[in-house]
Formats: structure tokens, sequence, C-alpha cells
């Protein structure tokens, strides 16, 4: 018996729409997967992408952002700012071999549980059927000539 690959996902969720999208769905009781591991940040303009690239680097399958609606961002710009820098991640990931499916953007306002459950969801399967992010083995050191 084949066990079923198990993606582990960060998001990082900006505090003000998202993780109330978030804490929403969790009051209305709303599933979806365990294994999306919510990050908390003031805004998703906060991102950088190291540290969205870090994330991969210690063992995500992939990783998303939810923000704010474009328009709607506490912060008036973060959320486009976190868009752009997505993007780039895209073409980090893609120019280095990795799939660029396995990063994404996504905008939730405080009143869409239902909608960030989804994204969860669809997320969480879009990186399953990718697999596992395997790692490149060590080379080993060639030996010194004596």
């Amino acid at each position: 018996m084949t066990q079923r690959f198990e993606p582990k996902i960060l998001c990082f969720c900006c505090q003000w729409c998202s993780y109330a999208a978030a804490d929403l769905a969790g009051s209305m009781r709303m599933q979806y997967p365990t294994n999306v591991h919510i990050l908390k940040v003031p805004c998703t303009g906060r991102v950088d992408i190291n540290h969205i690239l870090k994330a991969f680097e210690v063992g995500a399958d992939g990783v998303f952002l939810s923000g704010c609606l474009l328009g709607d961002c506490h912060y008036l710009e973060g959320n486009y700012f976190a868009t752009t820098r997505v993007k780039r991640a895209k073409q980090i990931l893609q120019s280095i071999g990795i799939d660029p499916a396995r990063v994404e953007m996504f905008y939730n306002s405080s009143g869409m549980g239902p909608q960030f459950a989804q994204c969860c969801t669809e997320f969480t399967e879009r990186i399953r059927q990718l697999g596992p992010l395997r790692k490149k083995a060590p080379q080993p050191q060639a030996a010194a000539a004596a």
C-alpha cells in the first residue's frame, strides 16, 4: 500500500484580511488541509523574495501569500508589492529548475472565509499533483591529490 503524499505548505497571511478570513473559515467549521501552515504577517508587502525562497530551502513543497483584495490594502500598496515579488520568485524558481506553480498569490478579504478555505484546498491539490520537492543530494568532495 502506497502512502499518499502530503505536501508541506507555508501560507504568509496578512493580519488584516486574509488572517481574518482564515479565522472566519475556522469559525464556520470549514475544512481545509491541515498541512497548510499559516504565518501571520503585518502585510504581504513585508514578505521578501528571500522569505519565499528560504521556505523552500527549509523543506516547504509549496508557498503562497494571501493578502487583502487589490485596492483594499491597509498599507495602500503592500499587496501590489507582494504580487510583483511573487512573480519574480516564480522566475527565480523556474531558472533553477523548480516548477513556478509551487508559489502563488491569493487575495481574500476578511469576509471570505469559504474562499480562503478553497484557496488552501486547491493549492494543496496543485502541490500534491506536482509531487514532493526533491533536493539534490550533496555531491561528495573529490579526494585531494596527494
